[in-house]
């Protein structure tokens, strides 16, 4: 493009095109989204874990079995993976570079991440059923 041309363009059309303008605003959202929902399950889960405190291993998988219980687990260890995931999604993003190093860290977090929430998930289910 041409230094006329350019000269000529409005400050919007000269940065359309460039950077993201809907992926910020969707992670922003899905962060907080995350963190409201991880509120009163965390509180949940402290008290309910402080409450049986010294109980045998037996009791608490025994609790961890009821349906109530296993569910709202479950959906603990989803949102807060998700959560953690993406706040460490920012962190990379925001202090490393260069850019291809971004991406393969954010994947092998996501990786990992993934298969931790999954083997926690399984070890409610396991004990569920």
């Amino acid at each position: 493009m041409s230094d006329r041309q350019t000269r000529l363009q409005t400050p919007l059309r000269r940065v359309r095109g460039f950077g993201s303008a809907k992926n910020g605003t969707h992670h922003w959202w899905m962060q907080r989204v995350t963190s409201i929902a991880l509120l009163p399950l965390t509180l949940w889960f402290a008290f309910s874990i402080a409450a049986r405190a010294g109980d045998r291993w037996e009791v608490m998988a025994e609790w961890i079995a009821r349906p109530f219980n296993a569910v709202l687990l479950i959906v603990l260890i989803a949102v807060g993976f998700y959560h953690t995931a993406s706040g460490l999604q920012v962190v990379v993003e925001d202090y490393i570079r260069p850019d291809r190093s971004v991406m393969a860290i954010n994947m092998a977090i996501k990786a990992v991440l993934t298969l931790l929430g999954l083997l926690a998930a399984l070890s409610v289910i396991r004990l569920a059923v």
